[in-house]
Formats: structure tokens, C-alpha cells, sequence
């Protein structure tokens, strides 16, 4: 391997989130600032919300509601003949 081609490697190099949090890691950086970590982000905090713009799940919901009707209207009918 050559010798002085690689970065030099911080044992203790320090996170710090825009939260306040900070954490202490091995990296090639010194210091590494970072907008959000797993203390103030929604999927590891619990508060994650999913936000349906499109109508997307009411509209399949609409589209299966409708199905099941007919399904039953069509057996009605084959019931009666």
C-alpha cells in the first residue's frame, strides 16, 4: 500500500445536528454540522406522517367499494333466475 495517500483518520471526530444533538464517531472530518439526525427525525421519533395529496387511497378505496357492489348485484340477479 503507498504511503501518504490517504486522509488522515479522527478517532473521536464530532457530529453536530442543527437539533442540538451531538455525537462523537471516527471519521475522515474533524467536525462534521448536519441538518437532522435520528433524535429529531420523524421516522425515528414516531411522529411520521404519511400525507395523501392525491386522493390516491380514497380513490381506491371509491374504486373497490364500487367493485363489491356489483359483485353482489350480479349475484342477486343469478340468484333470482
Amino acid at each position: 500500500m503507498k504511503k501518504n495517500i490517504h486522509p488522515q483518520y479522527h478517532q473521536n471526530a464530532e457530529i453536530k445536528c442543527a437539533c442540538g444533538a451531538s455525537f462523537v464517531i471516527g471519521s475522515t472530518k474533524p467536525e462534521i454540522h448536519t441538518e437532522i439526525c435520528s433524535h429529531c427525525h420523524p421516522f425515528y421519533t414516531g411522529k411520521e406522517k404519511l400525507i395523501d395529496t392525491m386522493g390516491r387511497v380514497e380513490r381506491f378505496k371509491s374504486r373497490t367499494s364500487k367493485k363489491k357492489e356489483i359483485v353482489k348485484k350480479v349475484r342477486i340477479k343469478k340468484q333470482q333466475k
